[in-house]
Order: C-alpha cells, then structure tokens, then sequence
C-alpha cells in the first residue's frame, strides 16, 4: 500500500550567486546565473524561478485546509486475490473518522493491478493526526490476510485572531479582529467578515468611498505577509426588537464569529471560523440614562436643546423618579429642577427633551443631571454625559 499526499507543487526559488566583475571570478557567476534555466531573464539575481517543483515531503498542514490524499493498493504477488477491502480512518486527539470513498470489497485483484482512491477531509482540529490505512483480502486457498499502515502528520495554526470589544453609549459594540499570518508564505485574504448573532446588525467598517465606489481600506490586493498583521473593524448594533428590552445591556452578550477564507501559495484555499464571540457588557445599574440627539456645534450663550432616553434596567420594580438640574461652571440648564417624570415600568424607557446653554467658548462637557429613586431615596449622579463645542455667535452687521 502507498500513500502520498495531493497537493500543488510550488515555484522553484534559486539562490543567486554574484559577485563584482573586479574580484576573481570575475563575470563567471553572473554568466552561471543566466545561462541557468529555473531563473527569469533579466532578474536572476532578484530569487525568482520560471519553473514547478514537486513536493518532496508531506509538507506543512494548515488548519482549514482541506488534506487530500492518494492511496494504491498493487498486487506485488503473482496470485489472483479476492475480497479486498481497502479502509482509510483519520484518528485525531479527540474522534476517529471513516475517509473511505466506499465501503464494499473488490471482488478480485489481479497480479500488478491496483486498486486506487482519493481521499479529501477539510481540517478542524489542530495537533496530530494519524491515517490509518487497513487492507484485508483473502487469498486463493481461502485464507484471510489484514494489514494496515501509519501515516502521521501535523496539522499547525495558520492564523492568530485577537479580538477587542469597545462599547459605545448608543448599545452600539465595536469590534477590532487583529489577524496575523504565522505560516511561512503569504496569503491573499479573499474574505474577512463577522456573522452576528441573532440580535445584532452588523456594518463592516473596512472599506472607503472611492469616486462612488466602495473600496478595501487594504488595498486590491489584499495579500498579507508571513508574520504581518491586520486589521478590521465592525459595528454591531442591535436590532430594533433587542433594542427596546434594556435587559438587552447586561450580564454577557454573545456577539457572532468571525468567518476567515484565504488562498495560499497557487490557489488552495483554507477557511476558519471562530467560536461564539462573547463581551461583558457594561452595567448600567436600575437605571440608565444615555443621550439620544445633541448638536455638534452650538452658538456661545444661545439655549440648544437634546434628547435624553432613561430606561428602568430593573427587571421586578418600578420606579417613580425625580429629575433634578444642577448647573456647572459652564453650563446652564434651563428649566425647572426637581420635577416628578412619574412611573417607569420595569425595562421600559422614557424619553425626555432639555433645554440648555454654555456661558464658556470651547469643547464643554454636559454635566449635572441627577435621578432620585423616590421609594429608595437613592440618587444617581450623572457628568460628562456628551461633550459640545461652543463658538462665538456671528455679530449682524447693521444695515
């Protein structure tokens, strides 16, 4: 029985030999280099080859892969045998797997014929894997024969992902997916993208607008160099339904995975998924108060009005709370302070229109609202809500 493993041969790579024309070989290494046919004409000197070479070895397995294989099994007897059986198993640390094409049995074997077959698996797991070739035949006195051989390989970590969460005020979560190739060749990314899970909208942010266009923010040739690393960003919001539960922004939320598909070397192409993504979601307490519209910019001492949603983070009680204004050095609120917002139903939310102004030019910082539980008597102090940019109010000219 033989096996050898199916995969596509590379380019050759010579290694260039020169030197000045002053030293003592004089132009006879450069003359070598040229005359050699694995090099391009005109570039012998920059490592590249014109020709294919075969794999010599069984080579590097990457996770995602798919492994195919070749196993013949030849009749070196001079005697028919019958009922042959050839089985293919791929044992890994933690299953065994059954590879064969088919199960039945040849009925016979003549001398110097073969039986062949191709075997594919896509690769899951990292670490050792071992074929486990069997044959079992019966020869022309009726006997049963069985042998089987070893063939064991590795299978290494072709990608390293590192993951970072960045949780915005609007429930919105952004995600940062650092992928580095660690192989030895490089890569061409065909696809990097997230899968959210079911209560999230996902917006990939890795491309521009170019002259109406959308563009990779990588380039065209998204390829990616051994040891190099990469980039990508998304913005998972959640979906309206999710949205309006606040129980939706506590405890641990599953966010989706990501799915990695590239090609290596000429063309094969390997494809990983990570597992289920998960972020601690930032506590918000009872009660939670975010804003929902503000300006960018507003006139110095010209009242602006926002939007401020509060939401009861409480799954069991409800609240009556007390809204009250507390002005800092530089902002005003205008209104009146300490009034009753009424009832707030468990995970329910209230939206509330203020009005207010900036005494003080600059970036300024909304701050000084607070929320009193009337039934608890506690108060919740919230500063540095949003921040401004005031600027001087333009002066009309007098006609």
């Amino acid at each position: 029985i033989s096996v050898m493993r199916l995969t596509k041969p590379t380019l050759f790579t010579n290694i260039p030999v020169t030197c000045e024309e002053r030293d003592l070989p004089g132009n006879l290494f450069n003359q070598l280099m040229k005359d050699d046919p694995s090099t391009v004409n005109g570039a012998e000197t920059l490592m590249l080859g014109e020709m294919l070479t075969l794999p010599q070895n069984f080579g590097n397995i990457f996770l995602g892969e798919t492994f195919s294989s070749y196993i013949s099994v030849h009749n070196d007897s001079n005697q028919i045998v019958k009922d042959i059986l050839v089985k293919a198993d791929l044992q890994t640390s933690s299953q065994r797997l059954n590879l064969s094409a088919s199960s039945a049995a040849v009925a016979e074997l003549k001398p110097d014929c073969c039986i062949d077959d191709v075997i594919h698996h896509e690769v899951k797991e990292i670490g050792t894997h071992i074929l486990v070739c069997a044959v079992s035949y019966t020869t022309q006195i009726g006997e049963k024969m069985y042998f089987r051989k070893f063939f064991k390989f590795q299978v290494l970590k072709p990608l390293d992902v590192k993951t970072k969460f960045y949780n915005a005020e609007t429930d919105e979560v952004f995600l940062e997916a650092q992928i580095q190739n660690i192989t030895t060749s490089p890569m061409f990314m065909e696809k990097v993208s997230l899968e959210p899970s079911i209560m999230y909208n996902v917006a990939e942010l890795n491309t521009v607008d170019t002259a109406g266009e959308r563009e990779s923010t990588f380039g065209s040739r998204t390829y990616l160099q051994p040891m190099d690393t990469r980039q990508y960003l998304y913005c998972l919001k959640p979906k309206q339904e999710f949205a309006e539960k606040a129980g939706i922004i506590k405890g641990v939320t599953v966010i989706g995975k990501l799915d990695i598909v590239w090609k290596t070397n000429l063309g094969e192409r390997g494809r990983l998924q990570t597992s289920q993504l998960q972020r601690m979601a930032p506590g918000y307490g009872d009660v939670r108060l975010s804003l929902e519209t503000i300006p960018d910019t507003v006139n110095l001492e010209e009242p602006f009005d926002i939007t401020c949603k509060i939401t009861n983070c409480s799954s069991e009680r409800t609240m009556d709370l007390i809204l009250e204004m507390c002005n800092t050095n530089s902002i005003h609120w205008c209104g009146v302070s300490g009034r009753q917002l009424g009832k707030l139903h468990p995970s329910s939310s209230l939206h509330l229109a203020l009005t207010l102004l900036s005494s003080v030019q600059g970036l300024q910082s909304v701050s000084g609202l607070r929320l009193t539980d009337t039934f608890l008597k506690r108060t919740y102090e919230y500063d540095d809500i949003a921040q401004v940019c005031v600027v001087s109010s333009e002066v009309k000219k007098e006609s």
